[in-house]
């Protein structure tokens, strides 16, 4: 047995795959100007990845490409900030009137806001404080009589 072969076992086929696949993503991507379409470098990543005949390598491939791609896309926040307050507004809804004009104020800023969605949940709090008439006072009934001594 040669020597060279204990040392270095040969390279799996999956291996091999995996490793032309990247090469000729990279060629693809070198090939080409920075500025194709996203949609169209994540369809020849994944006809790159599709080569792969290892079920779990394919994935990973398939995996880090989408992330590629979901990387281009801008969020819904820096895409249209109406939208996102128009739904913020929509929860307010279901709410009876006498708390949706409220609810309206917090999503507009009013008040504190506390939380975190990774936290769980954001907290907004607004203290409205109502001044008006203080209700009557409960009449007061008097004592009822002693009862009288027997005689």
């Amino acid at each position: 047995m040669n020597p060279v072969q204990t040392r270095f076992p040969r390279p799996s086929l999956t291996l091999l795959t995996l490793l032309v696949a990247l090469a000729s993503t990279a060629a693809l991507a070198a090939s080409k100007p920075a500025s194709i379409d996203p949609q169209v470098r994540y369809q020849r990543e994944s006809a790159a990845c599709s080569v792969i005949r290892d079920v779990g390598d394919r994935n990973n491939c398939l995996s880090e490409a989408s992330a590629r791609l979901a990387g281009t896309k801008p969020s819904l926040a820096e895409e249209a900030p109406d939208i996102l307050m128009r739904n913020a507004l929509r929860r307010c809804e279901p709410l009876p009137e006498s708390d949706r004009k409220d609810c309206v104020a917090r999503m507009n800023g009013r008040g504190t806001t506390s939380g975190s969605v990774e936290g769980g949940g954001i907290y907004r709090e607004l203290v409205t404080i109502e001044v008006g008439v203080a209700p009557p006072a409960p009449a007061v009934l008097p004592a009822p009589a002693a009862p009288a001594a027997p005689k």
